[in-house]
């Protein structure tokens, strides 16, 4: 996935890490849980561990890129990781971070992947060593680029924060160390987040330039994203009350 997401354009990257890479969990929700539960249930601990790898891989190798379109599809691969964990924890909070988790990666690495997109467009370069001190000539792009970047790794009070919980929390309770497998994984997730934040933003630039702020465009096109990531963090009960039924509906035998 990471190479197909680097080498597209960023409206198809958006489209196919926002929506269409979330297709196998849906199919592992929609079929395989109804239609093979038991199957389901004794095959839940391998494959969760293979979710706690892809998590812990997909941050290890996030951590490594200097092409900020390649560490944000890690990223991309990481969070899939999540909703793999608590699809196969096989119990009701599990699920139904899943469920809330699908929605929460979608808007986050569309917006990612939108602050790749406006950067590579204004400094004709995606490499985080050349893009240093972008927030003193664009306060305002480095202001919506935080807000983004804390729903990325996890903040309260932000959307990503919602479905991780009630992730870890099934997780915890099916799988002790797949677990804490995944708790590494949120650390690194802050670690690269926030070294992508500030290599990019806070750091001197190597020389003078100018990096042109956000039109209103660009603000419009972020807006409904960065409204989405405050709205589910702040109300945060909404998701799991809305998808509790459907997970109860699911003949799995849950843990």
């Amino acid at each position: 996935l990471p190479p197909a997401y680097t080498a597209s354009p960023v409206p198809v990257v958006i489209v196919f890490a926002g929506l269409v890479s979330k297709l196998g969990a849906y199919g592992f929700l929609r079929f395989n849980l109804s239609l093979f539960p038991d199957a389901a249930h004794s095959l839940g601990g391998p494959l969760a561990v293979l979710a706690t790898i892809g998590i812990l891989y997909g941050a290890l190798m996030a951590l490594a890129q200097t092409d900020l379109k390649r560490l944000v599809a890690y990223a991309s691969m990481s969070h899939l990781g999540f909703i793999g964990l608590g699809i196969f924890a096989g119990n009701l909070l599990g699920i139904e971070g899943a469920l809330v988790q699908m929605i929460n990666h979608g808007v986050i690495i569309a917006a990612l992947f939108l602050v790749v997109g406006m950067i590579e467009r204004r400094a004709g370069t995606r490499l985080r060593a050349e893009l240093r001190g972008l927030g003193a000539t664009a306060p305002l792009f480095a202001a919506l680029f935080l807000v983004v970047s804390l729903a990325a790794l996890g903040l309260p009070g932000l959307n990503g924060f919602v479905g991780e919980f009630l992730i870890m929390l099934g997780a915890w309770a099916s799988f002790l160390p797949l677990a804490v497998g995944a708790g590494i994984g949120v650390v690194l997730a802050a670690w690269y987040v926030l070294r992508f934040y500030q290599g990019s933003t806070q750091d001197a630039p190597p020389q003078p330039a100018s990096f042109p702020e956000l039109r209103t465009l660009d603000v419009g096109v972020l807006a409904p994203l960065l409204a989405l990531m405050v709205v589910i963090g702040v109300s945060p009960g909404f998701f799991p009350a809305a998808v509790d039924a459907t997970v109860k509906a699911l003949p799995v035998i849950l843990r």
